[in-house]
């Protein structure tokens, strides 16, 4: 496997990524919400992380970035357009840039709406893509600081991806994303399959992410939309849900 990507939840609900690149073993983690628990991870892998890579600047995605560095010295990325909201940025990138992990690089993507400056990070080569909380499990990010129209073409952008593209987000919404996306496409046969499997992996504890693009075209509704005002009413209709 060129990345080895591992799951470490903090906070209520959620997950950062810690990033292995196999061939030369650098690593980083994504959105460290806190810091033990990811020090931790890293430590019993006997892994030394080198980058921390934020998507947007809520706290709750960033809280551990300043003691991630100062237990290892990282370097500190992220959406240069939320500079003055994250503290401890250094290298600031935007649409089209490229980061380097290794052998490996991801480009960036600009993917506005639920912060006014969040990114994606795409790994073409590996299959991969770290979407925070822009794209989740069945659902989408609330619209903080952007508007509808950006949101929508959020959604067409990752509907060009590879079907078999991992989609790493940062929370475990999944099943409450789920239920939502029941109650407004009651006979997708894909979704209610994927719900059975959901429910059971959430009744052993088990998580439900990644998902992936082939999985969210078939069953998100904000993915599926046909355009921008159908996503504002399935989006109106999710906050009050």
């Amino acid at each position: 496997m060129t990345l080895e990507i591992v799951r470490v939840p903090v906070l209520s609900d959620n997950y950062s990524w810690l990033v292995r690149e196999a061939q030369t073993g650098a690593v980083m983690v994504v959105d460290p919400g806190e810091a033990a628990p990811v020090l931790a991870a890293a430590q019993a892998r006997g892994w030394t992380i080198g980058a921390v890579w934020l998507t947007h600047w809520h706290p709750d995605h960033v809280g551990g970035a300043a003691g991630v560095k100062a237990a290892t010295g990282a370097r500190i990325i992220g959406p240069e357009a939320e500079r003055a909201k994250i503290v401890a940025l250094e290298d600031g990138v935007g649409e089209g840039d490229t980061v380097e992990l290794g052998a490996q690089s991801a480009r960036v993507m600009a993917v506005p709406g639920h912060t006014a400056g969040h990114i994606a990070f795409h790994f073409d080569g590996a299959g991969a893509i770290f979407t925070g909380d822009t794209l989740f499990s069945m659902g989408c990010g609330r619209l903080f600081e952007g508007d509808v129209g950006q949101m929508f073409a959020n959604m067409q952008r990752f509907a060009t991806l590879d079907d078999a593209t991992s989609v790493y987000c940062g929370h475990e919404y999944t099943q409450s994303n789920g239920r939502f996306a029941l109650s407004v496409d009651p006979d997708n046969a894909a979704l209610v399959a994927r719900m059975r499997d959901v429910d059971a992996l959430r009744a052993a504890g088990e998580a439900t992410v990644p998902t992936t693009i082939g999985a969210e075209r078939a069953t998100n509704p904000f993915l599926r939309a046909a355009d921008a005002d159908e996503l504002a009413r399935l989006r109106a209709a999710k906050d009050a849900f």
